[in-house]
């Protein structure tokens, strides 16, 4: 894989426990990007805790990419969340998000230049709509996940933002690169149905299971059985489901030249 992106229409359909949970659920070095314009870290308050104090936020990003020096300053602003993961916190508050413009196309050709490095980059994109989105990075994905719940009230709510990313994706020559991430398939409607209403197809499938979800969103202790659990084995899924789409987009491109 590559550049991942993932947001929302509303609500909080778990988009920065999936994010993390799809990091550290990976075999391969994995970077982390809390793009969400709320402001705050859910990792740093959440899975870590609050246990860890970064010097330095996606803020300080923008201010070395206004000095020209945004490679050099990601690898030093980055935080280890385990051997394999590392993240870029987010902004300290909602207030900064509006300065930010400027770098989201600099740091979608970084993020993706990291590739070369055998490292993946996930972003967590938060929800689309708000002053600040990182809407470069969207567009710059090699796959773009719109996460959502199953349930009408989730649907209802993604289905006009999937018509935009659809015709924004559709516009730009890349329709294959968006895809929808669906949590809790079966709770009630399932892929086919999810794929029906949105008119996008569904990228991968993860499990409903609330119990292990506040590991990856809250730093709960792991359940037991937690590396077998429905939704590990679902993240572990997801990961070739997107592997195979992102590859199976780049051939088709490749044939297109």
């Amino acid at each position: 894989m590559a550049l991942i992106v993932i947001t929302s229409a509303s609500g909080s359909p778990g988009v920065t426990a999936t994010t993390l949970g799809l990091a550290l659920t990976s075999t391969r070095p994995t970077l982390v990007v809390e793009a969400d314009p709320t402001g705050g870290s859910a990792i740093l308050a959440g899975y870590l805790r609050g246990g860890t104090t970064p010097p330095d936020s996606l803020i300080d990003l923008a201010v070395a990419n206004r000095h020209g020096a945004l490679a050099e300053a990601l690898p030093r602003m980055t935080v280890p969340v385990s051997e394999k993961v590392s993240f870029v916190p987010g902004t300290r508050s909602h207030t900064q998000a509006r300065s930010l413009g400027a770098l989201w196309e600099s740091l979608a050709t970084v993020l993706r230049g990291l590739e070369r490095t055998g490292q993946d980059v996930i972003v967590d994109a938060g929800r689309l709509g708000l002053l600040g989105s990182p809407e470069p990075l969207i567009r710059a994905a090699d796959l773009c996940l719109l996460a959502t719940r199953s349930d009408l009230v989730s649907l209802s709510a993604a289905r006009s933002w999937g018509e935009s990313l659809r015709d924004d994706f559709e516009r730009l020559g890349g329709a294959a690169s968006l895809g929808v991430l669906m949590i809790g398939e079966g709770h009630p409607y399932r892929a086919r149905e999810v794929r029906s209403v949105l008119q996008i197809p569904v990228a991968a499938s993860l499990a409903w299971d609330p119990e292990t979800a506040r590991v990856f969103s809250r730093g709960a202790k792991a359940p037991k059985r937690f590396d077998t659990s429905p939704l590990v084995r679902s993240l572990r899924a997801a990961h070739d489901r997107l592997e195979a789409t992102v590859e199976s987009n780049r051939a088709e491109l490749e044939r297109a030249v």
